[in-house]
């Protein structure tokens, strides 16, 4: 018996091809029409329906050309299931190079949305109801803010949901961070439906960061090959490496304003109450130590080097077994930051 077509937003995609469908959003004030771009392989053969979608935060880049090299993936000509790939979601902060809508809402704390609330509401409406709604599995993609880097890093609440610890382990990121669910995100919303979902976070906002996009690209792969929509061959551009949980995590912050001299770097492994950087002010009267609140190793940073009282420079994540998670950040960084890139 022949697979039913895949419909979206009025398109109907057939078993074995693949479409590229524009769903409406809006009209722009110059009466120039938006719409979230989408791309659908369709298997010929029944499976999970994994929605991989980049750009929540119009800002956070990666996961557009994580998107982007997925799709030319030739592994996809033998797809089990249905990949729904949506690069940017959110189109008008993309274009406007802003994190946030028009109205300065944050597009992942609105959801469920609402068809008569705010844009943030209606645009998280009408892409939950037109495509999220669809999902089986989804992959998050994510990077650090404005001026902040984050070393790559799955995010996921696993308690009593094997299917999302399964997606999280496959991924193969350095890290792994048992994180809370926040109202009115994506992650949250999915969680609630039973929908196992993950946020892939690497690199920073209005960049491109070859080491972020790299291995985000394989670990998606990872994830379908365990979710059984692609064959289970080895994954050749990368290698095995251990991924540990994170016994939570917290920020070091500035406590005077100044210019910031960084003792550290991303990924590296920091002592309780060792000095990660020096706040001085630029006369270079006063200095300002600031200090890791715990062991653990920093898996996020901000890169400008100018900081306002109480802004978040450092974050240190914690580890029951830091050496073992040491060791994978070490492999992480062999394989994906070497000096060519």
């Amino acid at each position: 018996m022949s697979r039913a077509p895949f419909e979206i937003s009025g398109a109907r995609i057939a078993p074995g091809t693949r479409a590229q469908v524009d769903v409406p959003v809006a009209k722009l004030y110059t009466h120039a029409p938006l719409h979230i771009p989408v791309e659908v392989v369709h298997g010929r053969q029944p499976g999970p329906v994994l929605l991989v979608c980049g750009a929540i935060h119009g800002d956070e880049i990666n996961g557009v050309e994580i998107v982007r090299r997925l799709l030319r993936s030739t592994s996809l000509s033998r797809l089990r299931g249905t990949l729904i790939a949506v690069p940017i979601v959110n189109i008008f902060g993309f274009v406007q190079h802003t994190r946030y809508l028009p109205d300065r809402r944050d597009l992942n704390r609105c959801f469920p949305g609402s068809e008569s609330g705010s844009l943030g509401s209606r645009v998280a409406a009408l892409f939950r109801e037109q495509i999220a709604d669809q999902a089986t599995h989804i992959i998050d993609l994510h990077t650090g803010a404005i001026h902040r880097t984050n070393l790559p890093q799955i995010r996921a609440t696993m308690k009593g949901n094997d299917a999302t610890r399964e997606m999280a382990d496959a991924f193969g990121a350095p890290v792994l961070l048992n994180a809370e669910l926040r109202e009115g995100s994506l992650r949250a919303y999915a969680s609630e439906r039973g929908v196992p979902v993950i946020t892939y976070e690497a690199g920073e906002a209005l960049r491109f960061d070859e080491w972020a996009i790299r291995p985000g690209v394989s670990g998606v792969k990872r994830v379908m090959r365990a979710i059984g929509m692609l064959a289970k061959d080895r994954d050749r551009s990368t290698t095995k490496r251990a991924v540990e949980m994170s016994n939570g995590s917290s920020w070091a912050r500035a406590s005077t304003d100044g210019i910031v001299q960084s003792r550290v770097g991303l990924g590296d492994r920091v002592e309780k109450g060792q000095v990660l950087g020096i706040v001085a002010d630029p006369f270079g009267n006063s200095e300002s130590e600031v200090l890791s609140p715990a062991d653990g190793i920093i898996i996020g940073m901000a890169n400008l080097p100018l900081a306002n009282e109480g802004e978040a420079l450092y974050h240190v994540a914690r580890f029951h077994a830091i050496d073992d998670a040491e060791n994978a950040v070490d492999n992480f960084q062999q394989l994906f930051v070497p000096d060519s890139i």
